[in-house]
C-alpha cells in the first residue's frame, strides 16, 4: 500500500492500518525479529546493485587509490582508500587468512567504524574485543535471527582465528579513535527502502512512507558505501520524540523500567574500564544487542550484568534508547 503525502487527513487516520498491512506484505514480515534491525537479504540478493567483476578501476572521492570491483568484493583484501588516515593494519585485519578467516577490516572497515550490519570496533577496550571473540567461538554469542549472515560469519571467523590473530586485531581496533559516523534525524516520513547487502537501501525512484515504529538506517551515499569507502557514513531516521524518550530511559532508568546506562558505561556513556562505549553507535546494532541479550541469544563475559537492565524493555523502548545513544558524540 502506498502511503499518501504526510499530513493528509485520510492518510493519518489510516496510518496504523496501513503500517500493519505494509509489514504483512513485506517479505521479511515472517521474521520473528524486527526486520529493520535484523536485515536479512532476500534469497536472490547479494550486494546492492552489484557491478560485474571486470578490470575497470573504480575511484573514491579524496583518494588516489583505485580498485576493481573484484578487489572491492574480495573478503581477503581490504580496499584501503585512505591508508594515511589510520595506523598500518596487521595482516589479519588487512588480508585475513584463507580460507576461513576473512579480513577483519573488510566488514569493520579500516577505520573500525563498521556498517549497520556489524559492530563498530574503533576505540573499544582491547580485552573486551578479545572476550567477544571468545564468546563467538564458544557459541555463547549468537543472533536471535538464525539467518543473519554477518553474525554467522563472525562465529566462523572466531572458530578459526588463532590467539595471535585475535590479539593483533583487538589491539589495532582498540587503538583507533571513534568519530561521528551516524547522522540521526527524527522524522514522520522516510524514504522507502529494501534490504540488500545486509542493510536497508533506499528504493529508486525514491518514494516516501510513514516511519511507524522503526529505525531506518541507510547509507548517506550508497555508491561510496558499496565501494567500502570508510569516509562515507550513514543516516538513521528515527520516530519523532524518540530521542527525548530514549534520553529519559538511558539517563534515569524510566521509573524503574531499566537502569541508567551511566551506571556501567560511564557518565558520558563512552565506556569505563573494560565496559564498552555505547555513544554514537549504530542504532540498528544497539537494538540487536538489547534484543539478543533479553532473549538469551547473546551471552559471554559480563553479559549477565545486562539481564536486569534489559528484562522489562519493550521493542519500542529499545528503539528509543538506541536512537538517543546514536545521537551522542562517540
Amino acid at each position: 500500500m502506498r502511503l499518501l503525502v504526510a499530513g493528509a487527513a485520510l492518510a493519518l487516520a489510516l496510518s496504523s492500518t496501513a503500517e500493519h498491512a505494509k509489514e504483512k506484505s513485506n517479505p521479511q514480515a515472517s521474521q520473528q525479529t524486527p526486520y529493520w534491525a535484523f536485515a536479512v537479504d532476500p534469497p536472490s540478493s547479494s550486494e546492492p546493485d552489484a557491478k560485474p567483476d571486470d578490470a575497470t578501476l573504480l575511484h573514491a572521492p579524496g583518494s588516489s587509490a583505485a580498485f576493481t570491483q573484484a578487489q572491492i568484493s574480495d573478503l581477503f583484501g581490504v580496499p584501503d582508500w585512505h591508508s594515511n588516515e589510520h595506523p598500518k593494519m596487521p595482516n589479519v585485519v588487512a588480508y585475513g587468512r584463507k580460507p576461513e578467516v576473512f579480513a577483519c577490516g573488510y566488514c569493520h572497515l579500516p577505520n573500525g567504524l563498521g556498517r549497520p550490519e556489524n559492530a563498530s570496533l574503533a576505540g573499544l577496550p582491547e580485552e573486551y574485543i578479545v572476550a567477544q571473540m571468545a564468546a563467538f567461538k564458544s557459541g555463547a554469542r549468537k543472533s536471535s535471527e538464525p539467518n543473519l549472515l554477518p553474525v554467522n560469519y563472525m562465529i566462523g571467523v572466531a572458530a578459526h582465528a588463532n590467539e595471535k590473530e585475535v590479539q593483533a586485531a583487538a589491539a589495532y581496533f582498540s587503538s583507533l579513535k571513534p568519530r561521528p559516523w551516524i547522522r540521526v534525524v527524527e522524522a514522520n516520513t522516510v524514504p522507502r527502502t529494501h534490504i540488500a547487502g545486509w542493510m536497508l537501501v533506499v528504493n529508486q525512484p525514491e518514494a516516501k512512507e510513514l516511519i511507524g515504529k522503526r529505525i531506518i538506517e541507510t547509507p548517506e551515499n550508497l555508491e561510496r558505501t558499496e565501494l567500502r569507502d570508510d569516509t562515507s557514513g550513514f543516516i538513521a531516521y528515527v520516530p519523532m520524540g524518540s530521542l527525548k524518550r530514549g534520553q529519559s530511559l538511558a539517563t534515569t532508568g524510566g521509573k524503574g523500567k531499566t537502569v541508567p546506562c551511566a551506571t556501567c558505561h560511564g557518565e558520558d556513556l563512552r565506556g569505563k574500564d573494560n565496559v564498552p562505549s555505547i555513544a554514537g553507535r549504530s542504532p540498528s546494532y544497539i537494538v540487536r544487542q538489547l534484543y539478543d541479550m533479553q532473549r538469551g541469544a547473546r551471552g559471554g563475559a559480563d553479559t549477565q550484568l545486562m539481564q536486569g537492565p534489559v528484562a522489562k524493555l519493550s521493542l519500542d523502548d529499545m528503539l528509543e534508547i538506541a536512537a538517543y545513544l546514536a545521537s551522542l558524540q562517540p
